[in-house]
């Protein structure tokens, strides 16, 4: 197979990184602008919900589609091709809304559009990287990726309420545009090949999609690696999006509370994505995926219990630092026990898994919110996370994922 990184790795990596990082800013800080604007111009809780929609079902639709295309043609390509057509796309609506078109159904087609091309490039993006990086690696590298997704959290929000606050939304699409081009070019001279699998190949599109189902049902460790990371989603991620609502109805309506909240969040993400590409570098991925399931429920069930505010911000803290010390093993793993030709169409499922697996949830746990307390809400929350992930552990097809991908970790470290 094809698992040997390309010589000059470290070149190559540091290129990678360097540009989705440009590229990564500059969609964050349109992601919170563009919902800053609506939320304004609009006062509806419904355009939002629309916004929420277009910005994130597309991709999750279209994401097995994405990840298929990543296993046909050459991974670097395709995300120069999707992110090159993002940034047409918001250059486009910067120009008419430059010229007075601001109408609520333009906006949200673009940002659906962006959707759809974020759909077409995360699978490739994350399929790539086990071509740039060596095995013995991959762990440190995804605990990089964790790192830069943190610092962008904290940094794209100041970054678009300070152009947005100051020069209004227009700006900030041609700074997304600037970034676009910058992380474009970086990637240019970044040398991925084309696998050999993919350059023999002579299936169909339709036929690399049946391919990837089937891959996927039949292989354990694939899927017992989406059903936990469904589980996540469905059991601590979307009981998050109601922790402002907590804090407001226990501890006020102060903006500076929310923003404290989430400063907590991602300063814990910062650090877990720290801890991982050092300390953490070499340890056990299985180990790591189960001690942050189990300390999701237990930290999640601490909110829900926190006496005081610091107590609270510090238990979100926790959560956060978690935050990449499952996601790191878990797509360290994914990379590890998945044939490279298949890379492609797996992440592509972890997209729908990330795109739909919240919106369900949300569905259940927010109108919940408003019959019982969030605390309440919490603590069920973090206690289905234990039972139902230890159920997962438990079941025999769980414990023979765990035996095969042990076994995949035994052969790789030989």
């Amino acid at each position: 197979m094809d698992t040997e990184a390309p010589a000059g790795w470290k070149r190559n990596v540091a290129l990678f990184l360097t540009g989705q990082t440009v590229s990564l800013f500059g969609s964050a800080v349109v992601q919170y602008a563009v919902m800053w604007y609506v939320t304004f111009e609009t006062g509806s809780g419904g355009a939002v919900a629309l916004y929420a929609l277009a910005a994130f079902l597309p991709q999750g639709l279209v994401s097995v589609f994405g990840g298929a295309l990543a296993d046909r043609f050459n991974r670097r390509v395709l995300v120069m091709v999707s992110d090159g057509t993002i940034a047409v796309v918001t250059l486009a609506l910067a120009m008419l809304m430059s010229l007075g078109v601001t109408e609520l159904w333009v906006i949200l087609l673009a940002v659906g559009v962006r959707s759809v091309g974020a759909g077409v490039q995360q699978p490739a993006v994350q399929a790539m990287i086990p071509q740039l990086v060596p095995a013995d690696q991959l762990l440190r590298i995804n605990g990089v990726v964790g790192t830069v997704q943190a610092a962008m959290a904290l940094a794209a929000p100041a970054a678009a309420g300070a152009v947005f606050g100051l020069f209004g939304i227009v700006p900030v699409f041609f700074i997304d545009v600037v970034t676009a081009a910058l992380g474009i070019g970086i990637l240019f001279f970044v040398a991925v090949p084309t696998l050999r699998a993919v350059a023999e190949s002579t299936s169909s599109f339709r036929q690399d999609l049946v391919a990837g189902a089937r891959y996927v049902s039949g292989q354990p460790v694939v899927r017992w690696l989406l059903v936990v990371f469904a589980i996540i989603f469905l059991l601590t991620v979307a009981p998050s999006f109601v922790t402002p609502l907590m804090v407001a109805r226990t501890w006020g309506e102060d903006v500076l509370l929310v923003t404290l909240l989430e400063v907590a969040f991602s300063v814990g993400m910062l650090l877990g994505g720290l801890l991982l590409s050092t300390v953490l570098a070499k340890a056990n991925r299985l180990s790591l995926v189960v001690v942050s399931c189990v300390g999701f429920g237990v930290l999640t069930i601490g909110c829900g219990l926190s006496p005081t505010l610091p107590v609270f911000y510090g238990f979100m803290f926790g959560i956060g630092l978690l935050v990449p010390l499952f996601s790191g093993p878990f797509t360290t793993l994914l990379q590890e026990t998945t044939a490279p030709e298949m890379q492609g169409r797996v992440f592509g499922y972890v997209g729908i898994v990330m795109a739909l697996a919240t919106p369900i949830g949300m569905t259940v746990f927010g109108p919940f919110a408003d019959l019982i307390s969030v605390q309440a809400l919490l603590v069920i929350g973090g206690a289905l996370m234990i039972v139902v992930f230890g159920t997962a552990v438990a079941l025999p097809s769980g414990r023979s994922a765990l035996r095969v991908a042990r076994a995949s970790r035994a052969v790789l470290a030989e």
